[in-house]
């Protein structure tokens, strides 16, 4: 059942039961709810062409000054250590220098992420079948699926030493299910990674 992605004439496709559609639609859409300020509903309506070309637009406007950063002094890594990883701060001994870089940074930070997860949210049909993704769509995969696992991997405190988090969890908790689909989330990548090769 893990499935995976296979390189096509035209880009890469993968088939997925609607089980499997249905927790990574759900995870991704948690990824969106914490970067995000309008809520996965928003993302998930959007069409992932949209999404795109308002990330490069911002971009663009960042770029050629014609918008305004955020206030450095309110630019703080944020409390949530999910967010904060997702979010990481660009100097870690100067925080004066990883506020500066915050506030320059973020706001196209969480939009490259909302529009990534918008093209997987786009593209995975909820009841599952198959996906079919051109070069680019793929790496917005790949993207979004990176944000997810990195989500998950600190809920879970994954660590250097996976593997032994792995063993220590028996199968009657929780966090076991949790593991397993971290694990397969790896394996998607992995198997899409080649598929681009």
């Amino acid at each position: 059942m893990l499935g995976g992605f296979r390189a096509t004439a035209r880009g890469v496709s993968a088939r997925f039961a609607k089980p499997q559609a249905t927790i990574l639609r759900d995870l991704v859409e948690q990824v969106v709810e914490l970067v995000g300020t309008d809520g996965p509903d928003a993302a998930a309506g959007r069409a992932p062409a949209t999404a795109a070309r308002d990330v490069e637009a911002e971009e663009l406007d960042a770029m050629v000054g014609m918008s305004e950063p955020a206030d450095p002094d309110a630019a703080e890594q944020p409390d949530d250590p999910v967010l904060a990883r997702l979010l990481p701060d660009g100097y870690r001994d100067d925080p004066d220098a990883a506020r500066e870089f915050r506030a320059f940074t973020e706001s196209g930070l969480r939009s490259a992420k909302m529009a990534a997860a918008a093209t997987v949210l786009g593209t995975l049909p909820p009841g599952g079948g198959r996906v079919k993704l051109s070069t680019e769509q793929a790496e917005a995969w790949l993207r979004s699926l990176n944000d997810v696992r990195l989500a998950l991997g600190v809920r879970l405190g994954v660590t250097d030493d996976f593997d032994g988090l792995n063993e220590e969890l028996s199968s009657d908790d929780p966090r076991s299910a949790y593991v397993w689909i971290y694990q397969w989330l790896a394996y998607l990548q992995e198997s899409l990674v080649l598929a681009l090769s």
